[in-house]
């Protein structure tokens, strides 16, 4: 039991869309905008709401690339990619618990 409350106290990863977005950005590194927003499925102003809370608890940065016009990007941080990675050894040691 105390493996789930620790997990619980995690309450930037503990949202789905949050975990989401973290779960498409770890084996990626960066993603754009538009990518996210295809991939889960949601609006731009939820996207935009649940990056916004992402990148102040320091798990992404948000930045804009210049290609045919400027696009909005996403880059995980060291620290989103290590707090994740926490996050999801946690999840399969309580998995492995049951």
């Amino acid at each position: 039991m105390e493996k789930l409350r620790e997990l619980t106290k995690n309450s930037v990863l503990g949202n789905p869309t949050r975990l989401g977005i973290m779960l498409y950005l770890l084996p990626r590194e960066k993603a754009l905008f538009r990518d996210i927003l295809g991939v889960l499925e949601i609006t731009p102003g939820n996207l935009d709401s649940h990056l916004k809370a992402l990148e102040r608890a320091g798990y992404v940065r948000i930045y804009k690339v210049f290609a045919d016009r400027p696009r909005t990007a996403v880059r995980i941080t060291e620290k989103g990619a290590e707090e994740t990675g926490r996050y999801l050894r946690m999840l399969r040691s309580i998995l492995n618990g049951i």
